[in-house]
């Protein structure tokens, strides 16, 4: 599993040609499918890149996903509008998991102990919003629904005009924008210094304190970042689906965001977004039947791929492809020497 990776720099080109596709994908497929697996992509993202960089496995982190998701909700049936809420959304799942990350980090909790608590965190939530069905539930004017949930709260509107909703096309644009902002944010944290750290962090941690930096706050900062994209994610689902429920909290969600981690690849920014976005349409493919349950072929893949390649798909066809550029530019070399001595020979 741990086929660790640096943390590399961003190519613009292909970069480029992605943004390019995703602006003209409306032009061609529907958007509803497309939104939803953008939004999975960024929600493994914010997992990819703390345990992939910073060797920090949470076992709960759709506690900030659905955070994200009923403050976004809560926030915009009180407000009455979307601006606000979004920034809510974002950072109270980050103000969360600096408490929770400082209290672990600072305790000097271990790896173990540490995917227990925030899986327990998760339980919790879960719970806690489960138990929420009466009228003396309520936060100003959201009443939070128990298992049924919260609906019928405003999506995402145009900053500054509440009557402009930004629903199909232009909430598909505002998932992309926040999936490739989040990917620069990510890859620009990675190649500055407190990402090196990160990665130090990851190989070495007696090593990182011995030279003086400060690894608990470190983690916790990388634990907050994490939050605040998975809160994005979770604020962005909402708008997708206009409603949400304790489910975003349940054990299926955490566990799902894991195996789009694993399979697509550790180490990597790459690798959780193509690993959500396959198992993602997996998943919505098996959903149209009732023949096979969708989590047994989940757990199917997870296994075959850990067993397959235990680093996870992109680093394995990473490696392939380094292998076959070093042996052709090996053979053309070779080639090229071999001309050079035969020229070489003939004009001796």
């Amino acid at each position: 599993m741990k086929a660790w990776r640096s943390t590399g720099t961003i190519r613009w080109g292909w970069f480029l040609a992605v943004t390019i596709a995703l602006a003209l994908y409306p032009l061609v497929f529907d958007t509803h499918t497309a939104s939803v697996l953008l939004i999975w992509a960024l929600f493994a993202l914010s997992l990819g890149l703390m345990w992939g960089f910073a060797g920090l496995l949470s076992f709960g982190h759709s506690a900030y996903f659905g955070l994200g998701a009923y403050t976004y909700a809560i926030a915009a049936l009180n407000f009455g509008e979307s601006t606000v809420p979004l920034l809510l959304a974002v950072l109270l799942p980050a103000a969360f998991a600096a408490v929770v990350g400082a209290m672990m980090f600072y305790g000097r909790i271990s790896d173990v102990y540490m995917g227990v608590i925030t899986l327990v965190v998760t339980l919790i939530l879960f719970k806690f919003m489960s138990a929420t069905a009466g009228d003396a539930y309520r936060i100003g004017e959201a009443r939070l629904g128990g298992f049924n949930g919260i609906p019928g709260f405003p999506t995402l509107n145009l900053p500054g005009f509440p009557d402009v909703s930004l629903y199909g096309v232009p909430s598909y644009y505002v998932c992309a924008a926040a999936l490739l902002a989040c990917y620069l944010i990510c890859r620009w944290v990675l190649t500055s210094t407190f990402g090196r750290v990160l990665v130090g962090i990851r190989e070495n941690e007696a090593r990182c304190e011995l030279l003086g930096y400060d690894v608990p706050l470190l983690k916790t900062a990388v634990f907050s970042l994490s939050a605040a994209m998975a809160g994005l994610a979770g604020c962005l689902f909402a708008n997708w689906a206009e409603i949400v429920t304790p489910g975003l909290f349940s054990l299926r969600q955490a566990a799902e965001v894991l195996i789009w981690v694993i399979v697509g690849g550790l180490g990597t920014l790459l690798g959780p977004i193509l690993g959500a976005v396959a198992l993602g349409m997996v998943k919505l493919l098996l959903g149209e039947q009732t023949l096979i349950d969708n989590s047994l072929v989940l757990g199917v893949i997870l296994i075959v791929v850990v067993l397959a390649v235990p680093s996870g798909v992109v680093p394995a066809l990473q490696r392939l492809w380094s292998a076959r550029t070093r042996a052709n530019r090996a053979q053309g070399t070779g080639v090229a020497r071999r001309r050079l001595g035969v020229t070489g020979g003939g004009a001796t």
